[in-house]
């Protein structure tokens, strides 16, 4: 047994060792004099060569005396004829990158070996040549490489084709000059310079859509030889398909007849690009996708490991758009569940997922069984989501898939493995309602060995919610209490919570949670005592803490209609007095904007130095601000302050954005202003603003700033009134008006004399969107159930074309203002459905509630149901009206 440790100890060292380990720069710098011996040693100068090149790629850093000093002494090495040497030659000095005034040195020599009549000097000459050299050098030799594009060594053809692909992004104007010999290029019957070829000039073109229309065009004719360039040909065919498609152009798809044609090419490669071009064609249909499949199909029963493995990834990105057209290929990957690559083997499983029908659910969990226990915890977690769809997609085998999941669950298995179980099965119990009793006895079998003390912790805040809904909730108060006895002190204190729950909601139990709470009383941790002497209290019934059954409920299940990261900031903020803390003083914005968050990155002033000086940016400071100005004294509670509107864009002479201050009967557009003229003192500034496209807004007085000097921010403002309660909308424009007056750059004074002038800013709009807090939830269900269903309103609604689904539903977001719950906000890719459910507080303290349901077709139309819950009728009814038009 001992010498098999030997052995591996052995195997291990010789893994690790490296023939550069421990090498010092300035030890190599020394060897580096050999390069300047009488009789060059090729063998030890290659060496040294390749441990400098080892240094640079390592990170380190030469300095500048070094660099020309090494660079300098490897010139003498030209004098070699070692061809080995020679290439190593080229390499370092690519590397060590010399300035313009050394490359002279070096130029004689490489244009030298560019005429060479050894074919691999000429190429890498041309490579170092194009790497070292400026634009001033490269018209010089311009010439030689026009010649080596069509040289008849493809070696060199190549190196001055590849050459030109990088001197693309320095120098452009050269490079196109060079179309002509390109094209000749392109009919090389080399395969690699026909690639290269292909690709610069698509790159020299790339630009002109009609030129590289035409390219595409004369090559799909047939007169591309090379798989490679075929390949980029079918990419660049691809890319004028998508094109045409934009700009609504009808009728037959052009070129697909080529795509189609590229598919019983003899080479594997371009067959497989012109099957992954077609299925990623924009609006592909079911005909049009069939031979594409096809050829698919047959990849999948191929010998090759890599073939196996493209053709079953993109069956199953075609699985999630197009499921019917994959279902041909089932029993061909149902053979790659047992592979020997997982990797193929857990993309095989997955797609059979999304294809397969509701009587083949039972035969394919038991081939899923045996190939778990196989694969890493990364493939099982892609298993678990996909085997989620599935039961959501056919809720009546929910028994089957459960037990799947359930027994899986009990297995070895990482925290991130077993976290993707659990919450799949938390979502089918969420959307199967026959569902709920076995899940929960699951969840409850799981948190019994529970390793992982977040899991625990969840799994008992989803039984507080569901359990007391169940037909029988008692069966699960032994597994809850059992928590409190042989946990730690969190899963502990979060049992203790749970328990709570179910006295408070079902009444039969409550004698029996009273008894259990007081044994927590005499618990060892203050977390765990504390939250059973508040339980008790609430509720024992003797009204010290609620009052009713209504607030008992309100208190345990209602939502946490506050930021989190707010509520942190209030209570660090508290200090200790004989008055207790008002979470009322919370701020409900889930996010505040700095006043001059741009003004950083210019390295000028971000706080509002002019009169009245700005407090910090949260929405309550924006609050004191206000209340500090008498005019504004007396609007009442701020209900929302915007992020800050740009109005000018940067670096101009004045720097203005605008910030709407939005209360029950009044709105104040707060201007912060910036001076970024030295020699310019700013008097009696203020907005001028037009509001005729705002007709329920009547100005009532602007604020001027009395004075504006350079570089120190400061604020107007104009104040608006508008009908109580309604939330108004329009646009305005503006206009900065002051008084300019001369500074004198020595003394710092000002002239007494100025004149008026004025500064045209942008517009801005007052929006639906600005009447609506973000407020997050922290359990949407809850939030929904607890509106009720009296003020809800359904209806729905088609969106149009849209470029994706993502973007439909960030745009309806927007348009809301409302804060996205639960991560809702985050779209699939290639999704065809998606629900989002966004939560928010109206103007009148109102709360609301919103889901999201939208699906797009294969013509990109995307429709959307919307489902809105609220306090009052009439903000529902806003909410539809809002998107309706």
């Amino acid at each position: 047994m001992s010498q098999y440790v030997k052995k591996d100890d052995d195997l291990d060292e010789e893994a690790e060792y490296s023939p550069f380990s421990g090498i010092e720069k300035g030890a190599v710098l020394q060897e580096a004099r050999c390069f300047n011996d009488a009789q060059i040693d090729s063998r030890r100068c290659s060496q040294v060569i390749t441990k400098l090149l080892y240094l640079l790629n390592q990170g380190e850093t030469f300095t500048k005396t070094e660099a020309t000093e090494v660079f300098f002494s490897v010139t003498k090495l030209f004098q070699a004829k070692d061809p080995g040497l020679r290439r190593m030659t080229y390499l370092i000095i690519k590397e060590l990158s010399p300035s313009s005034d050394e490359v002279i040195i070096v130029t004689s020599s490489l244009m030298k070996d560019m005429n060479s009549k050894t074919d691999v000097y000429r190429a890498n000459a041309i490579r170092v040549l194009c790497r070292i050299t400026d634009g001033t050098l490269l018209t010089q030799i311009e010439r030689y490489l026009k010649q080596a594009i069509v040289d008849k060594n493809p070696v060199v053809a190549s190196a001055a084709l590849v050459s030109g692909i990088h001197l693309l992004q320095t120098n452009p104007e050269i490079v196109k000059r060079w179309s002509n010999e390109v094209q000749e290029a392109v009919q090389s019957r080399a395969a690699l310079v026909q690639f290269h070829a292909l690709a610069l000039l698509q790159q020299i073109r790339q630009n002109d859509r009609l030129a590289v229309s035409k390219l595409v065009t004369s090559l799909t004719k047939g007169t591309v030889r090379s798989p490679l360039a075929q390949c980029l040909l079918i990419r660049y065919t691809s890319q004028v398909i998508r094109e045409s498609s934009m700009n609504g152009q009808t009728g037959d798809r052009p070129f697909y007849d080529y795509l189609e044609g590229c598919l019983r090419h003899k080479s594997e490669m371009v067959i497989f690009e012109a099957a992954t071009a077609i299925t990623e064609l924009s609006g592909v249909t079911s005909r049009e996708l069939t031979p594409a499949i096809t050829v698919l199909q047959l990849f999948l029963s191929s010998s090759k490991p890599v073939l196996r493995f493209a053709a079953v990834r993109t069956l199953n990105k075609v699985a999630m758009t197009h499921p019917m057209a994959v279902t041909t290929c089932n029993i061909d990957m149902e053979s790659l569940i047992s592979d020997q690559n997982r990797s193929i083997a857990t993309l095989a499983i997955t797609t059979l997922l999304k294809t397969g029908n509701e009587s083949g659910v039972d035969r394919l969990m038991k081939q899923i069984t045996s190939f778990m226990s196989d694969i890493a915890d990364e493939f099982k977690i892609v298993v678990v989501y996909a085997i989620r769809s599935l039961c959501l997609k056919f809720p009546l085998k929910f028994r089957t898939l459960m037990n799947f999941l359930s027994n899986i669950l009990r297995e070895e298995g990482g925290f991130e493995y077993k976290k993707a179980i659990v919450d799949s099965i938390v979502t089918i119990i969420s959307d199967i309602p026959d569902a709920k009793e076995a899940g929960l006895l699951h969840l409850c079998e799981f948190i019994e060995d529970c390793e992982f003390t977040y899991l625990s912790t969840q799994i008992l805040h989803f039984l507080g919610i569901e359990g007391p809904k169940t037909s029988d909730p008692s069966k699960y108060i032994r597994y809850i209490y059992n928590r409190v006895i042989l946990e730690n002190a969190t899963v502990r204190a979060s049992a203790v919570s749970t328990l709570a729950k179910f006295g408070a909601m079902v009444d039969s139990l409550k004698p029996r949670i009273f008894v259990l709470l007081r044994r927590c009383l005499y618990d060892n941790d203050d977390e765990v005592r504390d939250r059973a002497t508040l339980y008790l209290n609430t509720i024992g019934g003797d009204g010290s803490v609620v009052e009713t059954d209504k607030d008992v409920k309100g208190f345990l299940f209602g939502p946490l209609d506050l930021p989190l990261a707010n509520l942190e900031a209030s209570l660090k903020n508290y200090e200790p007095s004989e008055e207790p803390f008002d979470i009322n003083s919370v701020p409900k914005e889930v996010k505040a904007q700095p006043f001059a968050e741009k003004k950083s990155a210019a390295k000028k002033p971000t706080g509002l130095g002019a009169p009245p000086v700005a407090p910090t940016s949260t929405a309550d400071s924006y609050e004191k601000l206000l209340l500090s100005i008498p005019e504004f004294s007396s609007f009442g509670k701020l209900f929302k302050s915007s992020a800050p509107v740009e109005l000018t864009e940067s670096e101009t002479e004045y720097e203005v954005n605008v910030v709407k201050h939005i209360f029950d009967q009044h709105v104040v557009f707060q201007y912060n202003c910036t001076n970024t003229i030295p020699e310019q003192l700013l008097e009696d500034v203020t907005i001028v603003v037009d509001a005729s496209e705002a007709e329920e807004f009547e100005e009532v007085a602007p604020k001027p700033l009395k004075s504006l000097p350079y570089g120190t921010p400061g604020q107007t403002f104009v104040e608006f009134e508008k009908p109580e309660g309604v939330p108004a909308v329009g646009k305005f424009s503006n206009v900065l008006r002051f008084i300019v007056k001369e500074v004198d750059p020595s003394t710092g004074e000002a002239e007494e004399d100025g004149v008026e002038d004025e500064y045209q800013l942008e517009e801005f709009e007052v929006v639906a969107a600005d009447y609506m807090l973000k407020v997050g939830v922290s359990n949407f269900r809850n939030a929904w159930e607890s509106l009720g269903p009296e003020f809800e309103r359904v209806d729905e609604y088609g969106l149009g074309p849209r470029e994706s689904l993502k973007e439909a539903v960030s745009a309806v977001i927007n348009l809301l203002g409302m804060q996205p719950c639960e991560g809702t906000e985050v779209v699939a890719a290639n999704s065809r459905s998606h629900t989002c459910l966004l939560s928010g507080v109206y103007i009148g303290n109102v709360k609301v509630a919103v889901r999201l349901s939208f699906g797009v077709d294969s013509a990109k139309e995307v429709a959307m149901k919307l489902a809105v819950r609220s306090e009052d009728a009439a903000v529902s009814d806003a909410i539809h009206e809002l998107v309706a038009n």
